[in-house]
């Protein structure tokens, strides 16, 4: 009799917890309604000057880490490939949609350790500064081979207009 009491509470306390997250992820939703839709992928994009397959760990609002955007599928961890064009950067998103940032709201790009409950070693991560409309965002990317993240650094930097570009050097 113990043992049934014991695993229905916890089954009980299991319904509760995932009912206040699917509640917290609503909400979420409901407070970022007015972030702007996601730019189209063009018909024909240029040949790709870097690619690499890894994880496309999140997008957050620039700056908080913690504050996942939950719009347009962008809060949701997934297997992908980038692509970097010459008009822009392609996260070609498994199970969630892509995701085509123009080269032109590209603002910086960095390496981190982490973000939106994904840590890893010093520097593993690739994170994409960019602009949703009047919203600054951070979109990051685990490669899946550590030897592709320095490409995709420099072909990054080489896109991105000067100034940004000064800014993502001097790690600010």
């Amino acid at each position: 009799m113990v043992k049934e009491l014991s695993l229905l509470l916890v089954l009980v306390l299991v319904g509760v917890a995932l009912l206040l997250i699917w509640f917290g992820w609503r909400n979420r939703l409901r407070r970022q309604a007015d972030v702007d839709p996601l730019p189209e992928v063009p018909a024909e994009l240029g040949a790709a000057l870097a690619v690499a397959d890894g994880q496309y760990v999140a997008t957050t609002t620039a700056g908080d880490w913690l504050d996942r955007i939950a719009v347009h599928n962008l809060g949701l961890r997934t297997n992908a490939e980038l692509s970097i064009h010459p008009q822009g950067v392609l996260f070609d998103r498994s199970g969630a949609g892509p995701v085509f940032i123009p080269a032109a709201r590209l603002t910086g790009v960095r390496r981190e350790s982490g973000m939106a409950g994904k840590f890893v070693e010093k520097d593993g991560l690739l994170v994409i500064s960019w602009m949703l409309g009047t919203r600054e965002l951070d979109s990051g990317f685990r490669t899946r081979h550590a030897s592709d993240n320095t490409p995709l650094l420099t072909t990054l930097q080489n896109l991105i207009p000067a100034a940004p570009q000064a800014n993502a050097e001097s790690g600010k």
